[in-house]
């Protein structure tokens, strides 16, 4: 490791524990990059941003309250030298462009591949300066915007009675409430919810419920 490098201060923000994990382990054997902080909401992201002035945010994209969208453009409004780094799942080219648009310098994917070494190789770059996507994400960008009037929100897979049961869990129904609406036992409910929170890729139901409203599954 070369030790003239620089060290670049790092704040992570992700809603998942694992993802802290994760990441946290590959950051830990590199002399020149310390996470000095991290945080699971956009709220969070800006209280630690105006606490500790890292280099760069590792930024998530959709968590609940305060989206990485809204808090990226607060940062850099009050710290406009912050590089911010989207680190997401999601491929949704008006979530891309949203958070690009509020400033972020990089998007890329949570895949097994970008949580290793390559994120090590992405943070530097972006300290320097240097702008970095996934290639998938290019690839996204480089298409023409789906028709307007032919587009449609993405079901993520859900089955119409997934879809009812996300509709009464927005309503704020537990899911005894539900069962007994839609007169089913209430395991069979809970194999539902747990298929819908699998397909949304959440780890809770207020998260699950953040991204359906965001993705007009419900009303």
């Amino acid at each position: 490791m070369n030790s003239n490098r620089p060290t670049i201060k790092i704040i992570l923000i992700d809603d998942r524990s694992a993802i802290h994990i994760a990441i946290e382990q590959v950051l830990s054997m590199e002399d020149d990059i310390q996470l000095i902080a991290h945080g699971n909401s956009g709220q969070e992201a800006i209280e630690l941003c105006d606490t500790y002035h890292p280099d760069v945010v590792l930024m998530d994209v959709i968590m609940p309250g305060m989206n990485g969208i809204e808090a990226t453009r607060a940062i850099l409004d009050e710290h406009p030298k912050i590089k911010i780094l989207a680190l997401s799942s999601f491929q949704d080219q008006e979530a891309v462009k949203g958070i690009l648009e509020a400033g972020a310098v990089g998007y890329v994917l949570k895949t097994a591949d970008a949580l290793t070494e390559t994120l090590i190789d992405t943070i530097r770059d972006v300290y320097n300066g240097k702008s970095v996507l996934s290639p998938t994400i290019l690839t996204m960008l480089l298409q023409p915007p789906p028709s307007k009037q032919t587009e449609l929100p993405p079901n993520y897979g859900l089955t119409r009675r997934e879809l009812e049961i996300l509709r009464y869990m927005a309503e704020g129904k537990n899911n005894t409430e539900i069962a007994d609406t839609l007169t089913v036992s209430l395991s069979t409910i809970k194999h539902h919810v747990s298929s819908i929170l699998s397909k949304l890729n959440a780890t809770t139901r207020t998260e699950a419920v953040s991204l359906a409203v965001k993705q007009k599954l419900v009303n």
